[in-house]
């Protein structure tokens, strides 16, 4: 019986990550494979306990999940390689928090545990704001 394992949010957020590890790591692109196939696996099975709940908003925040998560990688990727030019940390922190109100979207859907701490962007941020439900937030619970 499940106690404590990967929410379907987490899964899909790792799937992303594992993905990008997949496509810019190739030197480990089988072990990635495998991992995939594995997390990919797992979230069919909570798919399947869901018995349809899975919305369109959820497939947006999918995307915004996977978005941000390709953008926090090239900008951390800058920062380890010197690059200064368009990377800011304090973005990364900011899309942080929007990944976790993605991550909590999806868990609103399908139940289960979500994550409360989601900071704000700064206001030289703003343009990275979601429209979640029609409206501009940048911080959701």
């Amino acid at each position: 019986m499940r106690k404590y394992l990967p929410t379907l949010s987490e899964l899909v957020d790792r799937l992303s990550i594992a993905q990008l590890k997949e496509v810019f790591i190739t030197e480990h692109k089988d072990e990635y494979a495998q991992e995939i196939s594995d997390i990919v696996h797992d979230i069919q099975v909570l798919l399947d306990e869901q018995d349809g709940k899975v919305t369109a908003e959820t497939v947006r925040a999918i995307v915004v999940l996977s978005q941000m998560n390709l953008h926090i990688w090239h900008n951390e990727s800058n920062y380890r390689k010197g690059i200064k030019d368009g990377n800011n940390l304090e973005l990364t922190h900011g899309l942080n928090g929007i990944r976790n109100t993605a991550k909590n979207k999806i868990q609103e859907v399908v139940g289960g545990r979500k994550d409360y701490k989601i900071d704000c962007l700064a206001a030289e941020f703003k343009d990275w704001e979601i429209s979640w439900d029609g409206g501009i937030e940048s911080k959701r619970n």
